[in-house]
């Protein structure tokens, strides 16, 4: 037995993990260059391997869960090369404004009809509220009211989408509150499918990007976008929210938070999943909105996105047979792994959900926890 075997084996065995095990979080490995590769390449190599088909394990979502909550994997150090994968994100913008649209290309471009194929019929492409129900739709129906109801959407009064997606929220806000909404994104697919989503609405969809906007808004909304902002631009897109929101305004930030801060993303998500993703941490949200607004409130949703990315899992599957000429197997060895990884992550409370509400200075506090 080569030495990285013995030392990922026993690893695993900390974690309840067995090769070849009667578990469904067991792994069955087909090819013994997955024990060096994992131990040189750490999360990169055995995201690589899976899709490559050189390991299989009932449920990922539940190995994963392991694996994170034993601290099997802040022991694998890795090797220099990988370590030298993440400086660039330590020296440059990777979330510039000419950079920022690779994301899009690579990851919101991939085809409309796989999205719908396995989010609701509002497309909600983030955290559901699974609150008094197990129903994808439903749940994703009571976080839309959620962001509404701790914005205090009027009727009349104008919003601003940042990073606006299909459109979701720019509907729901306008049909269910009586708002005019302007949804700004960079997708060209998320954008086609926005504005005719949203069409004969006070809907506005702009193909832009968040930095050149400078025009006044009573409420501000952001849902997982700022996972996409990168540390280097937190304090810049702080700002531009402060500059278009008006006085007496308020504005909510839902994204996927890290619990320490960091300047990269995990290195197989941000290769194949995220290109330049990077989750922000509590002390560096802080630190950008630090004397720009005032904090009202900070909302932990993180429990609700396992269950939301299992019911995305349970859907791409029953979706696979009319997908699968379009994208092929390797696709959706991908795509699995990504969905049931980060179900795992978030049940080992790795990473976080957060909805903060901020708001101007001066004004009054909103009732905004409304859970």
């Amino acid at each position: 037995m080569s030495q990285s075997k013995s030392f990922l084996m026993k690893l695993l065995s900390r974690a309840d993990i067995r090769v070849d095990g009667p578990n469904p979080w067991d792994i069955r490995v087909h090819d013994d260059r997955l024990y060096q590769n994992v131990v040189a390449r750490r999360n990169l190599a055995l995201g690589e391997a899976y899709t490559a088909g050189w390991w299989d394990c009932e449920r990922v979502d539940e190995f994963i869960f392991r694996v994170l909550r034993s601290g099997a994997d802040q022991r694998v150090k890795g090797s220099l090369r990988l370590a030298c994968e993440v400086v660039p994100s330590f020296l440059f913008n990777m979330q510039s404004p000419a950079r920022a649209g690779e994301v899009a290309r690579r990851h919101y471009d991939l085809g409309n009809e796989l999205f719908s194929a396995f989010l609701d019929p509002y497309m909600q492409y983030s955290c559901a509220y699974f609150k008094d129900t197990r129903d994808l739709a439903e749940a994703q129906e009571r976080k839309l009211a959620l962001i509404c109801g701790k914005l205090d959407l009027k009727p009349g009064e104008r919003l601003l989408d940042i990073g606006c997606g299909w459109g979701g929220l720019a509907r729901y806000a306008a049909e269910k509150h009586g708002c005019s909404v302007v949804g700004v994104n960079i997708s060209q697919r998320q954008i086609e499918f926005a504005r005719e989503f949203c069409a004969g609405l006070p809907v506005e969809i702009r193909d832009s990007d968040y930095r050149l906007l400078d025009e006044p808004f009573d409420k501000i909304v952001s849902v997982g976008m700022f996972e996409h902002v990168g540390c280097k631009n937190y304090r810049e897109f702080m700002r531009v929210v402060a500059r278009c929101l008006k006085p007496g305004g308020l504005f909510l930030l839902h994204s996927i938070g890290g619990n320490v801060s960091m300047h990269s993303c995990d290195p197989w998500i941000e290769k194949y999943i995220f290109p330049n993703g990077m989750l922000p941490s509590i002390a560096q949200i802080a630190r950008a909105t630090e004397g720009v607004f005032v904090m009202e409130d900070w909302h932990n949703l993180g429990p609700n996105y396992d269950p939301t990315l299992m019911a995305w899992l349970r859907n791409f599957r029953a979706a696979w047979p009319r997908l699968k000429e379009a994208y092929g197997e390797r696709f959706r060895r991908m795509w699995e792994y990504y969905l049931q990884s980060c179900a795992g992550a978030f049940r080992a409370r790795d990473i976080q959900l957060w909805q903060i509400v901020f708001s101007t200075p001066g004004r009054p506090q909103p009732v905004c926890r409304l859970s």
